[in-house]
């Protein structure tokens, strides 16, 4: 699972979402609402597929056929987008902003089934007590290849005479084809057939289990607050490169300090979460998260320039806070609900998100600092919201430690 992990966080460095995808996006629609409707197609996608697929996935009895096959389809995304920014595909130049959209948005979908499969694997698999040190052993081993990957390829691949976008999404659609080949050798028992013959509406199991769990429901608010964070992604980039006027090749350097954040961030967080608890972990690090909002500002108004580059540093905790957060999940209920929790949770993550359009127009419309400041006020309160959290390791909770340990 581990290799896995690896091979698919050095793919995904090449379409980082704060740099490199809105990144390529300018190139082809520079406009601010087209730029911000990437939150929200990323998090549609983590949510709403995931929740229509829950039920399914539970009564799958082996898990990891969905994440291979998902695997593949996200290959076939990053070859269709390989395609649009080659040479030869000159002639739909007027519609590559569209076409990359509609791919994007298929991608996405794919992501979020892979990432539901992914994480109801690892509930199914993995103790609740290790699974900090495999995020943190992935982490800090996919950065290492990660940031080789991009000081080695990406240079060559972003001269701003001619950047080839078009390798920027077959290397990685060739990591993703390794990392689908390793979930064959995954060992997963069957589980037990699934009840299938009762009614089941998935909006209305993700309303119940919000209503009948409180602990749960302030961990959704969490979870939203904290992916609210994601609404400011795509214009991360654009402050730096046509606010500040700083060179397309400051990318390369973005891109390898947001993931050098990610792995150093990983060790201290995994000791954290294995020994004293998730919610403890989003009480520091959800402090990071709000912070690089604010340091963007700060350093875009009063720092030199190449202080910009401590912002992705801070944007690095993302994946660690959303990671901590769908840990917590899978502690406080059964193993045959993580489906149904992960993806009611995924869809309250991705609950800002339909504004995300509205946050690039009012970006445009009234510049950087009213935007961010409200996103940081958001991640705040729910960093509030964590010291309400039960945390289900001190309370006894009848599910920590339900894992099929083979």
């Amino acid at each position: 699972m581990a290799a896995y992990l690896i091979a698919a966080r050095t793919g995904w460095i090449f379409k980082t979402e704060s740099v490199i995808i809105p990144a390529v996006l300018d190139a082809v629609s520079g406009a601010g609402w087209v730029r911000g409707l990437l939150p929200l197609i990323n998090r549609l996608g983590h949510s709403l597929p995931p929740l229509l697929i829950a039920r399914r996935l539970e009564q799958s009895p082996r898990k990891k056929w969905v994440l291979m096959s998902t695997s593949w389809l996200m290959v076939g995304c990053f070859l269709l987008w390989g395609a649009l920014f080659s040479p030869w595909a000159a002639a739909v130049v007027p519609w590559k902003a569209a076409i990359f959209l509609a791919i994007y948005t298929v991608f996405f979908a794919c992501v979020g089934v892979n990432s539901l499969a992914m994480n109801t694997l690892q509930g199914k698999l993995i103790p609740p007590t290790v699974r900090g040190r495999l995020m943190y052993v992935s982490s800090i081993l996919g950065a290492i290849s990660a940031i080789g990957c991009v000081l080695w390829l990406m240079p060559g691949w972003l001269r701003s005479d001619t950047p080839r976008f078009d390798w920027l999404f077959l290397f990685p659609g060739a990591l993703f084809a390794s990392a689908a080949i390793m979930v064959s050798c995954f060992h997963e028992n069957p589980d037990r057939p699934a009840n299938a013959s009762q009614k089941h509406n998935c909006f209305v199991a993700a309303y119940q289990s919000l209503r009948d769990d409180q602990n749960f429901r302030k961990l959704a608010f969490v979870g939203l607050a904290a992916g609210s964070s994601i609404l400011l992604f795509p214009h991360y980039q654009n402050l730096g490169l046509q606010h500040m006027r700083l060179d397309l090749s400051q990318l390369v350097w973005w891109v390898v300090v947001q993931n050098v954040g990610t792995g150093i961030f990983s060790i201290p967080m995994g000791a954290i979460a294995d020994r004293g608890g998730n919610r403890l972990v989003l009480q520091i690090f959800l402090l990071g998260l709000a912070a690089a909002p604010a340091a963007a500002i700060a350093i875009s108004l009063f720092a030199p320039s190449h202080w910009y580059a401590l912002v992705f540093l801070l944007i690095g905790l993302t994946p660690i806070v959303i990671r901590t957060v769908q840990n917590f999940a899978l502690e406080i209920c059964r193993a045959q609900d993580h489906p149904r929790y992960l993806s009611t949770l995924n869809l309250c993550m991705a609950a800002p998100m339909v504004f995300a359009p509205l946050v690039g127009w009012c970006v445009d419309l009234f510049g950087f600092v009213a935007v961010y400041a409200s996103v940081t006020a958001i991640i705040i309160s729910g960093w509030c919201v964590t010291f309400t959290l039960i945390e289900p390791r001190k309370m006894d909770y009848p599910f920590v430690g339900d894992v099929d340990l083979l």
